[in-house]
């Protein structure tokens, strides 16, 4: 089933055009990455899918109901969570929340219980009776997510949902997004986390200057793209990098810790030659792992170097 359909959807401003006659689908139950360099039109996708702003041309049809003509329809079934915080900061979470379940019109009983669940779920409960202005950014995110989940949504809306934001609260955030989708929900994710993406959603679209690059699964992208495949290494002790060249498979090195990750176009010679160059030094290899292009080289190479 088809949760998000998007047809020719265009946004122009002052003669500028944010949002490129753009096309795509959104399956039920799957994270769905929306990925783009600042400026590329992704928040102002968001923003029309959302019902915040309209589009100049297009349609887009949010659980079957045309998210212009039927706003009020759509957003009874949707939840949202954007970049910046957007609760009232001198009430408590608890009034909060309560606030969002009585403009949704869920009964006092049951959005009692739904409160009291997603707060403690999210490591709120015991902070319940405090004001949102004491709250750290992670948890007036956590917050905002309680807050879009009060209506048991089918779809939820994210907008870089762990940006700025420490370990703990990334790592909750995620966790609670994997486990709503094997719930069944469906999750549209815009996130400049190129690792965040690859962790969390089955399918990736990058939008560059208005315009759709490509859709797929980021491993697919990822074996897709035109780029070498690579190796990396570490070994017992420090070495210099320029040792490598010696190796004839190694078409680039590059130091990334205490680990040399070396491009090539034949891996298995590539590995061969490693381990001649090893014992011919006498180094012990520590670690040796191959590698497909990473999803953030997919999205530099698709945008351009943006």
């Amino acid at each position: 089933m088809k949760i998000v359909e998007v047809q020719n959807l265009t946004k122009v401003y002052h003669g500028f055009t944010a949002v490129d006659h753009i096309n795509f689908e959104v399956n039920e139950g799957e994270i769905f990455g929306f990925l783009g360099p600042n400026g590329a039109g992704k928040t102002t996708t968001w923003r029309m899918l959302t019902g915040i702003i309209n589009p100049d041309e297009g349609e887009a049809h949010i659980l079957g109901y045309n998210i212009q003509n039927e706003p009020l329809k759509v957003k009874q079934h949707f939840g949202v969570v954007p970049e910046t915080s957007n609760a009232y900061i001198d009430m408590s979470a608890w009034q909060n929340i309560i606030l969002m379940a009585e403009l949704y019109g869920i009964p006092k009983k049951d959005a009692e219980t739904r409160a009291k669940n997603l707060l403690d779920k999210l490591g709120l409960y015991e902070r319940k009776d405090q004001k949102v202005k004491g709250f750290s950014k992670g948890m007036k995110q956590r917050l905002i997510l309680c807050m879009a989940l009060i209506n048991d949504p089918t779809l939820l809306f994210l907008d870089e949902p762990t940006s700025g934001l420490d370990v703990q609260s990334r790592r909750l955030i995620k966790d609670i997004l994997q486990e709503l989708s094997g719930e069944g929900k469906t999750i549209f994710l815009t996130t400049h986390d190129m690792e965040e993406a690859n962790q969390l959603c089955e399918r990736v679209a990058i939008i560059n200057r208005g315009k759709i690059a490509t859709i797929d699964r980021p491993e697919t992208l990822k074996n897709r793209i035109k780029k070498l495949n690579s190796v990396e290494i570490s070994f017992d002790r420090s070495i210099n990098i320029q040792e490598f060249s010696e190796i004839s498979d190694a078409a680039e090195v590059k130091m990334e810790g205490d680990k040399f990750r070396i491009y090539t176009k034949n891996i298995n010679d590539l590995i061969l030659s490693l381990t001649h160059f090893a014992e011919e030094r006498g180094l012990k290899i520590m670690t040796m792992n191959t590698l497909l292009p990473s999803l953030e080289e997919v999205f530099i190479e698709l945008t351009g170097g943006s």
